[in-house]
Formats: C-alpha cells, sequence, structure tokens
C-alpha cells in the first residue's frame, strides 16, 4: 500500500490522498466481485456497443438469461467499474500492444471469462457451453 507523508505546519501526516484512493479502488473491486457473482451469467456492457449486442445475442441465443449491466447508464459508478474492468482485462506491463475494448466484460460463474474476443473464441472451439452447463447457466 502506498503511503503518502506531508509535512503540515510542522506535523508530519501519513496517509491522504493516495490511501484514500486506493481504499476507494478496492471497494470498486469488491463492488464488481459481488455484481459478478450475483448470476450465474454476468455480462458488463454499454447499451450503444455493437460487441455487447453480440455477445447478449450469443448468449439468449444459447438459451442463457445472463444478467446484464448497461455501465453507461450508471452514472459515475459506471465508468468507475468500466475502468476496474479494463485493468482486471490489461495483459500487464511488457505484455503486447493490443489492448481489449472495455465492454463487453464476461462473467461465468463468478469467474472472469474475458471480453468479446475470448467469448467467441470459447463459442467456436466448443468450451462455451461446457462452462455454462458448470456455472447451472444451461441445464441441456
Amino acid at each position: 500500500m502506498l503511503r503518502m507523508q506531508q509535512q503540515v505546519e510542522g506535523v508530519l501526516v501519513v496517509g491522504g490522498m493516495a490511501e484514500a484512493e486506493e481504499h476507494q479502488e478496492a471497494a470498486v473491486y469488491e463492488r464488481v466481485a459481488r455484481m459478478a457473482s450475483g448470476n450465474a451469467v454476468v455480462v458488463f456492457s454499454a447499451s450503444g456497443c455493437c460487441m455487447c449486442h453480440v455477445v447478449k445475442r450469443l448468449l439468449l441465443g444459447l438459451g442463457v438469461g445472463p444478467t446484464v449491466y448497461e455501465l453507461d447508464q450508471m452514472g459515475g459508478a459506471g465508468r468507475e467499474i468500466q475502468a476496474a474492468l479494463a485493468q482486471l482485462l490489461s495483459p500487464g506491463p511488457g505484455v503486447g500492444h493490443h489492448q481489449q475494448p472495455p465492454v463487453p466484460v464476461v462473467f461465468v460463474g463468478g469467474r472472469l471469462l474475458g471480453g468479446v474476443e475470448k467469448v467467441m473464441a470459447c463459442h467456436i472451439n466448443g468450451t462455451l457451453v461446457p462452462l455454462l452447463k458448470e456455472a447451472g447457466a444451461l441445464w441441456l
């Protein structure tokens, strides 16, 4: 945890903005975790996003009724959640230069599956339906 120190009128102050920002960031990740585990399949989406539409239609076509959070309709909280999701999807420092779009982000069984590319890859290679069955989203 980052600690910020500053001298204010001869008194050393520890903590401050960096600590508050870390606490707020942790709260956003906790909120995402709660939301993601609220249903067998959860999609974080944006209402005008064509790739979000594709993922939602694919899941509905398979017989899955996902919980969908339209982040663009959630105000400031939606932007915070979208930023946290972008961090979860980022490949990390020094790993490729390909950046995923911030939405859609799909969770299956409370675990991060990924964005549109991962969902489509799982569908094409035949692993999506077994994942959905394991999470209790499909019974057939």
